[in-house]
């Protein structure tokens, strides 16, 4: 989405396709910033047909900037004698070479309408230091030639290309890497960046007067793996383009853009970037997500064992205390397990606690079926919660489903629901009600938490999580009701 100034908004009117072309051009409009060794600033017409507002602004990489200060803002009118005004009525490339004085610096200043179907959508002022040209030499004239050709296919609303799709990362510089490729697919320049990078996925032999496509499929397909036959589309498509190349020892990535006149193609501008450090770390991190998963997977097994070798040591006591007591050890094992088996799945350091909270409630709502049908049930979402929370959310919430089975509902059973909010100070609310017989009199929930093994875990991990409980009657006159609010 294009960002436009607060302080400009209410002042100018940008349609759909107009935003699209002008947040491409921002996209990509740092490769003619390093080119040209210039800074850039990009107006638009405002609702007053007598004024332009500046929305955006890039200085280059490549120089010495021409504009000490942020413009971004600022505003001209048609009736001052502007150069950005003389593109805008004559729908022309302007320029002034007299190094026109900015804060004391030469400065050679050009304004380029940016012309689609014959409407100007924005104009691009370029102003280049010339206290800071740099000495002349091959890389420094082919930037110049390449700036002036961009330059003019963003007069002609040929850059960025109608087809223009957004980048998946960041544009790599022109510093990092530029090459120059001829119609027949041929390196006509390379800057040493540019080579370095090539040098790096293994090429032995000079870039310049290579064909491009079959050089680099060549040291993509060195090590024997499938070639990527959409390379040469990439470097033959009329719209810009980017492509991942990996070989065995390095890889790169490339922003690819078409340049044209106004007679067709005239060659292809590649600018590229060494990503062999950056693809290294990602491998590292996807080792890193697959280990932890695993870990999350296999501690969810154990305690699974863990479960079952309670279940069993439960079916052989003949105290119906100690069996009590077994099983809701087993229930506090089986909670934590589905918060692990649910992370095991997980890309992200969040859980989807709908599932988990409808999981225990299920596991809560079995274990009870000897004292009749119990309906346990969730009403509302909670969302993503962090996984540092949700194993201590999750034996809460199995903590207090227990407490209200044993504690509230008669022996025909009842239903438990589990009702969870969100509030807008980034806290959860969790409500647990029963419609059971209630609390008797003179309940006071410190006094219970001395003798109640539940309440008193409940208890000590909501101060782990900085939260706070609260168990009195329900509203409706009917049962209990258990609430937990926890900070996120």
């Amino acid at each position: 989405m294009l960002r436009i100034p607060a302080s400009v908004k209410p002042y100018v009117t940008i349609g759909d396709s107009q935003a699209a072309f002008l947040e491409a051009l921002i996209d990509d409009w740092h490769i003619l910033a390093d080119l040209a060794f210039s800074d850039l600033i990009l107006w638009v017409p405002g609702t007053d047909d007598n004024e332009f507002y500046a929305i955006a602004q890039i200085r280059p990489a490549t120089g010495p900037t021409a504009l000490e200060d942020d413009v971004v803002g600022e505003v001209i009118s048609y009736e001052t004698e502007h150069l950005v005004t003389q593109a805008y009525l004559s729908k022309r490339i302007c320029e002034t070479s007299d190094n026109k004085l900015q804060a004391g610096i030469p400065v050679d200043v050009w304004a380029i309408p940016l012309m689609i179907d014959n409407t100007c959508w924005g104009i691009v002022e370029r102003h280049t230091n010339q206290m800071g040209v740099r000495a002349p030499g091959e890389l420094e004239d082919h930037y110049l030639e390449t700036a002036a050709i961009l330059a003019d296919m963003a007069w002609r609303g040929a850059f960025p290309d109608q087809g223009h799709t957004r980048l998946t990362g960041i544009s790599p510089r022109v510093g990092e890497g530029l090459i120059l490729i001829d119609t027949a697919g041929v390196v006509e320049y390379a800057s040493p960046n540019a080579v370095s990078v090539y040098r790096k996925m293994g090429l032995m032999s000079d870039l310049i007067g290579e064909k491009i496509v079959p050089l680099t499929s060549a040291l993509m397909n060195r090590t024997g793996g499938p070639v990527d036959t959409s390379l040469a589309a990439h470097f033959k498509s009329r719209l810009s383009e980017e492509a991942d190349i990996e070989t065995d020892s390095a890889s790169a990535f490339m922003r690819i853009l078409p340049l044209t006149n106004r007679k067709g193609r005239v060659g292809t501008l590649v600018v590229c970037r060494d990503t062999t450090e950056i693809r290294r770390k990602e491998r590292q991190l996807v080792t890193k997500d697959a280990t932890i998963r695993e870990i999350h997977h296999r501690v969810k097994n154990n305690l699974q064992t863990v479960s079952a070798l309670l279940r069993l040591q439960a079916r052989r006591m003949k105290s119906t205390e100690a069996q009590g007591a077994l099983e809701e050890a087993m229930a506090r094992v089986q909670a934590i397990a589905v918060v692990h088996e649910i992370l095991s799945y997980s890309m992200s350091g969040s859980v989807d606690f709908d599932d988990v909270a409808d999981r225990l409630l299920k596991l809560t709502a079995d274990l009870a079926s000897e004292r009749g049908h119990v309906n346990a049930r969730r009403l509302g979402t909670f969302g993503e919660i962090p996984a540092e929370v949700a194993t201590s959310l999750a034996l809460v919430i199995t903590e207090l489903c227990q407490n209200a089975i044993e504690h509230g509902l008669s022996e025909g059973g009842g239903t438990v629901t589990v009702t969870p909010s969100r509030h807008d100070d980034g806290s959860i609310e969790v409500a647990v009600i029963d419609d059971g017989h209630g609390l008797p009199d003179g309940f006071q929930v410190n006094d219970t938490t001395r003798t109640s093994l539940g309440l008193s875990i409940v208890t000590t991990l909501l101060q782990d999580l900085h939260g706070d409980f609260s168990l009195v009657p329900n509203p409706t006159g009917v049962g209990a009701r258990a609430v937990v609010r926890i900070p996120l």
